[in-house]
């Protein structure tokens, strides 16, 4: 198994800067990115690891140094672009008194749905179920302090929007979309996109319903 040090080979001191050090660590990222995905964080192989990004222990070692840092990288590199679309989003509305629920649900659903259709975006939310279904603490402590303030800053402005729930109640329904987000990221649901419809049509279709949705239970006494 993958330890949570890569302590059977020492580290090398430096490696030379060369133009391939940058697609290096991104195959390791996208071949640990499958095999989290796959096995889960335990149950991915250093062997593997290695086979699948065409590299060797030391490579690993020198990007990561630790099986912690590269889960953290794997993370970083879908989630700082998607919540960074996110917020800015959610900037050109929050506090304005023109919002309405269906416009910070845009701002939370769509920019996650789009990152969901780009390459292995829905390969990632399958690590991202991982991370909660398995109970990793170190993980889920990394994506709280990390992330937190997103989900945080969204439900303020659900908050602001909806005075009449308490917030509890609150808690309760933005959790629920959120799963309901998970979920149709993950591709697993029933509704499959058609032949004879773009991606980009399904994106759009996905999202209109899934915001509609979203905002019936936010919205319901």
């Amino acid at each position: 198994m993958l330890k949570r040090s890569f302590d059977s080979e020492p580290r090398p001191r430096s490696m030379p800067a060369s133009s391939s050090a940058q697609p290096t660590k991104e195959r390791i990222l996208g071949a640990a990115e499958e095999l989290f995905a796959r096995h889960g964080f335990e149950g991915a192989s250093l062997r593997q690891l290695t086979a699948a990004a065409g590299v060797n222990l030391a490579a690993v070692n020198y990007h990561f140094g630790s099986k912690d840092r590269l889960i953290e990288e794997v993370f970083r590199r879908r989630l700082d672009q998607l919540n960074g679309r996110r917020m800015a989003a959610l900037k050109d509305i929050a506090g304005q008194p023109g919002s309405t629920i269906e416009d910070v649900l845009a701002a939370f659903i769509v920019p996650a749905l789009e990152l969901s259709h780009d390459g292995n975006g829905s390969l990632f939310m399958r690590v991202l179920a991982r991370a909660f279904a398995e109970h990793d603490d170190t993980l889920r402590k990394f994506l709280s302090e990390n992330y937190g303030h997103v989900m945080r800053q969204f439900t303020a402005e659900f908050a602001r929007l909806l005075p009449n729930l308490s917030k509890e109640e609150l808690y309760w329904r933005v959790d629920l979309v959120t799963g309901a987000l998970t979920h149709a990221m993950s591709g697993f649901g029933m509704i499959q996109r058609k032949s004879d419809v773009t991606e980009h049509k399904h994106r759009e279709q996905t999202a209109q319903h899934l915001i509609r949705f979203a905002a019936a239970g936010l919205k319901s006494p």
